[in-house]
């Protein structure tokens, strides 16, 4: 080979070498390293309720395009999208057929290029749900392993013979109820499924499964997706040997014995994949989130990873757990978050959890907790992620009758199961028929609060929910310390207001939430965080958007007021 040929060569492959080193870094999006993900308000979009264009009473993806201007505005930075893949809809797109296409009731693969090319104009993200744990009994993966014991499939799910004397191989149990075996007649084996018998679970063992759910990432990072949240990430894998799991005393709510997942839940090499799925997501600058039900701290920690270097954004659900106003709870669990070392992340309502307006609301104050809870979240260190509606009051519309429930959770456990349907009702957008989310009929009814709660009647009053999450949405972005800003927590031993310090270098904001229903007199000493003065400017109140000087000695807090300060010095 010619010297100068060789040269360029080299030079070819030094180039090449770079640009992968630098793919591989994930970019800060300011000098001091933030990632973007941690600058960042995502927002949680069902897209069967959240706007449809074509008035078949389902939401699709050209209205979500339709109200990205709405989302702008609102101060979302990226929307993460529940499963919009091509589906039988046995569990509402949890159950995919085709991991790399868009389901015909939502849109096509066009209108998705259209979506992330919108989104991306004004600055928004798109987070895909990515079911990792199973398909649909109707992907091709899984209509070829059943076909025969030998076929090339086989082994990409979890087969066994069952017990000699008959009966499944284990003892274990679905999550919606009964045993999590299925025996398909045609090879006369037992096939499992940690959820429906639809959702048959994918062999994580077969290194084949492995790359061929990698390459699905990789396919929609190419196609503009900023990274995805991964669905029941703790079921990925099961005890080799099928184990019986540990009984435990009583039933559950589907009349099943209960048990310890303890040979099919959260076992070690689920760690190892997070791991190699992580290193995929850095090549792209993506994030990804964890749907990840923990019992405490320790095992939140673990989704991080020992080196940071698993899930960037586990969901940290305990904070859901607090199910009212308590001040001393919600500092229990904040500090607990805070001491995990990792980033932490947010979330007061989902697709899969009671509305946070009925879950803290107590029939009489239920606007200004839905602003208290809003004060909270969207101002402690971390990454919030709204559920769509949670910014307008939406609350429940539970059905009242088994006739009603589309659910299939709910119609396995009525009564006492209802499901999910209750919180995954049509988004609110005006005062006309069907809250303005479509001319047909929706697919779920919209509760009769459309009325008082929507965004077009919101947006004209300024003291509505919304405003008050925009104004509140907009100093988050705006504010070093909300954004970067340490956590210190303040009066510890105050019943009813939870206050904390956001310190930023030589900036300072005080956050004061009153969680009682009457006047809180409250005085805060800040000499010992470095903030001798004891006067302080409203950047933002329940009362006031306009800045008003307050004493820090000595303040009185309305009922349910939430108080946002600058610290002066």
């Amino acid at each position: 080979m010619q010297r100068p040929v060789l040269v360029l060569v080299l030079i070819t492959l030094l180039c090449l070498l770079f640009q992968h080193s630098a793919l591989a870094q994930p970019k800060p999006v300011d000098s001091e390293g933030h990632p973007w993900w941690q600058h960042a308000v995502f927002y949680e979009i069902y897209p069967r309720s959240f706007a449809d264009s074509n008035n078949n009473g389902i939401g699709d993806l050209n209205g979500i395009t339709a109200k990205l201007d709405y989302l702008k505005q609102l101060g979302v930075d990226a929307i993460w999208i529940t499963p919009c893949f091509p589906s039988p809809q046995v569990d509402f797109g949890y159950d995919v057929s085709d991991y790399e296409n868009v389901d015909p009731m939502y849109g096509t693969l066009k209108d998705f290029d259209r979506m992330e090319s919108e989104a991306k104009k004004r600055g928004i993200r798109i987070i895909l749900d990515f079911v990792i744990n199973h398909t649909s009994d109707q992907h091709p993966w899984f209509i070829d392993s059943r076909s025969s014991r030998t076929s090339a499939h086989r082994n990409w799910y979890i087969w066994h013979d069952g017990q000699k004397n008959g009966g499944p191989p284990n003892n274990w149990e679905s999550e919606f109820g009964h045993s999590a075996w299925t025996l398909d007649p045609k090879t006369n084996q037992y096939y499992y499924h940690y959820f429906y018998a639809q959702q048959p679970d994918l062999n994580w063992r077969n290194p084949a499964v492995e790359k061929a759910m990698f390459d699905v990432t990789r396919w929609w990072y190419q196609r503009g997706v900023a990274g995805f949240r991964l669905d029941a990430v703790d079921t990925l894998f099961e005890d080799p040997d099928l184990r019986d799991n540990p009984i435990l005393p009583g039933k559950n709510k589907f009349g099943d014995p209960k048990m310890e997942n303890k040979y099919n839940k959260k076992l070690p090499e689920v760690h190892e994949v997070l791991q190699d799925l992580r290193r995929v997501a850095d090549q792209y600058n993506a994030v990804l989130i964890g749907e990840t039900w923990t019992n405490d701290i320790a095992e939140l920690k673990q989704y991080y990873g020992e080196h940071s270097n698993e899930l960037q954004m586990p969901m940290d659900f305990m904070f859901t757990t607090v199910d009212k106003l308590s001040p001393p709870e919600f500092r229990k669990q904040i500090a607990a978050v805070e001491s995990s070392g990792g980033w932490p992340v947010f979330v007061i309502s989902n697709h899969d959890k009671v509305r946070s307006y009925n879950r803290y609301g107590d029939g009489q104050h239920n606007d200004q907790i839905a602003k208290v809870l809003a004060g909270l979240y969207l101002t402690l260190r971390g990454t919030p992620i709204m559920y769509y509606g949670e910014e307008i009051g939406m609350e429940n519309n539970d059905p009242t009758s088994m006739e009603d429930v589309k659910d299939p959770e709910g119609k396995t456990g009525w009564p006492e199961e209802k499901g999910r349907d209750g919180e995954r009702t049509p988004m609110q957008w005006d005062e006309s028929a069907n809250a303005g989310f479509s001319q047909a009929k929706p697919w779920l009814p919209v509760p009769l609060s459309y009325k008082t709660h929507n965004v077009a009647d919101e947006m004209k009053d300024p003291n509505s929910t919304l405003q008050f999450y925009q104004h509140l949405l907009a100093l988050r972005h705006q504010n070093r310390a909300l954004l970067d800003g340490d956590y210190v927590a303040l009066n510890e031993s105050d019943p009813n207001v939870i206050s904390y310090l956001r310190r930023y270098k030589d900036q300072a904001v005080l956050v004061a939430i009153n969680m009682t229903a009457t006047e809180q007199k409250v005085g805060f000493e800040l000499k010992p965080q470095g903030f001798s003065s004891a006067k302080g400017t409203t950047l933002l109140t329940t009362e006031s958007q306009q800045p008003q000087q307050i004493t820090l000695g000595a303040t009185t807090l309305k009922p349910f007021g939430v108080y946002i300060v600058a610290v002066e010095k």
